[in-house]
């Protein structure tokens, strides 16, 4: 039983962080799109690991050669370092899959006018 109500603690306490880091990245935008880097659906993965105390967060960019690209990743360095919890962030620039505009929010589409 008493692993049990640890797993759900560590469960309950990795929810928690990756709420945080939802609303983080939220605040984070690309300076050409005025849309967060959430909804346009560029976060591919987050997780925090309760043992080893990292958020490990795969994201991508809207193309390759984004010239944005060393800003948009400090500013989600920065601000995911700011959650209170984990002690490093292992932050992944990935490009598979490629993203599209079909990987964006409803909100996102709406907002720029694809709906």
């Amino acid at each position: 039983m008493e692993k049990e109500n640890t797993q759900t603690a560590s469960d309950s306490k990795s929810l928690e962080i990756t709420k945080k880091a939802i609303e983080m990245l939220k605040t984070v935008y690309d300076p050409e799109i005025p849309v967060n880097i959430y909804d346009l659906g560029l976060i591919y993965k987050i997780d925090y690991d309760p043992t080893d105390e990292v958020l490990h967060v795969d994201m991508t960019l809207t193309a390759p050669n984004c010239p944005a690209a060393d800003f948009i990743l400090e500013d989600v360095r920065q601000k995911l370092l700011s959650i209170e919890g984990p002690k490093s962030v292992d932050l992944r620039l990935v490009f598979e899959p490629v993203w599209d505009k079909d990987l964006m929010s409803e909100e996102a589409k709406l907002e720029l006018g694809f709906l």
